[in-house]
C-alpha cells in the first residue's frame, strides 16, 4: 500500500504543493528517496531513521521507496523531513491516511525525534488553506503560521510523540497564536575588536554597500 502526505516546495515565497509517497516494496533493505532531492533531502533518510527509531520504531526489513512527486520540480531544503516521516508511519499503520489526508505538513526532525523551525510556514500555511487543508509544522514554526488566519487548523507539536499521541486521542495540541519572532539578544560590536583596522574597515564598507565578504 502507498501511503501518502501533502507537502509543498518554494519557489520564492509561492509554495508548490507536492505529494510525498512512501511504500515497502520486497527486496534488498534499502531506504530510497527520489523525485529530484537536493542534498538536504537526501540526508533526510538518516535523520528519519533516527527520530524513528528514538521514539521506539524501527524500520522493517524491507525496501523503502519515497517519492516525491511531481519528479521533475526540484526539491530542497529540510522542511521534507517531517512529511516523509508521517509517510513511513502512515505505511506502517502508526497514522491513518484519512487524518494525514486533511494537512499539509513541513518540518525538520532532530535525531532524538523532536521537531525544529524551518522557513516558509507562512506561505506553506496560505497555501494550505487555499487548498482548504490545515498545517502541521514544528511548534517553533507554529506562531508564524498563525498569521494565515484563524480559520485554519493548525498543529504544532514539539515532536514527534505529541503528534502521535494527539492523533490516537491521547494529548490535545492546542492551536498556536500569532506571534512575532524574539529579537536577537546582545551582538558582537566591532569596537570591542582592538586593533585589525583594516579588517574592521573592509567590514564596514561591505556592509554599507551591501557586498558579500570573504574573509
Amino acid at each position: 500500500m502507498t501511503s501518502r502526505v501533502a507537502t509543498v516546495a518554494f519557489q520564492g515565497i509561492e509554495a508548490v504543493a507536492v505529494d510525498v509517497q512512501a511504500q515497502f516494496l520486497s527486496g534488498q533493505v534499502q531506504f530510497h528517496i527520489v523525485g529530484l532531492p537536493d542534498k538536504a533531502v537526501a540526508e533526510s533518510r538518516e535523520r528519519v531513521r533516527a527520530a524513528l527509531y528514538a521514539i521506539g520504531l524501527g524500520l522493517p526489513g524491507k525496501r523503502l521507496a519515497i517519492n516525491l512527486s511531481p519528479a521533475d520540480l526540484p526539491k530542497e531544503g529540510s522542511h521534507f523531513d517531517l512529511p516523509i516521516a508521517l509517510a513511513v508511519l502512515s505505511a506502517l499503520g502508526v497514522i491513518p491516511p484519512d487524518f494525514l489526508n486533511r494537512y499539509v505538513v513541513l518540518g525538520e526532525l532532530a535525531l532524538d525525534g523532536s521537531l525544529m523551525a524551518v522557513a516558509g510556514a507562512l506561505p506553506a500555511a496560505i497555501a494550505a488553506n487555499g487548498r482548504e487543508m490545515g498545517l502541521i509544522c514544528p511548534k517553533a514554526s507554529g506562531a508564524e503560521a498563525a498569521w494565515a488566519g484563524e480559520d485554519i487548523d493548525i498543529l504544532a507539536p514539539d515532536n514527534l510523540i505529541q503528534l502521535i499521541n494527539h492523533v490516537k486521542g491521547t494529548q490535545v495540541l492546542s492551536a498556536p497564536k500569532p506571534a512575532l519572532a524574539p529579537e536577537a539578544g546582545v551582538l558582537p560590536d566591532l569596537r570591542d575588536i582592538k586593533g585589525q583596522e583594516s579588517g574592521k574597515r573592509a567590514l564596514e564598507v561591505a556592509a554599507a554597500g551591501g557586498h558579500h565578504l570573504l574573509m
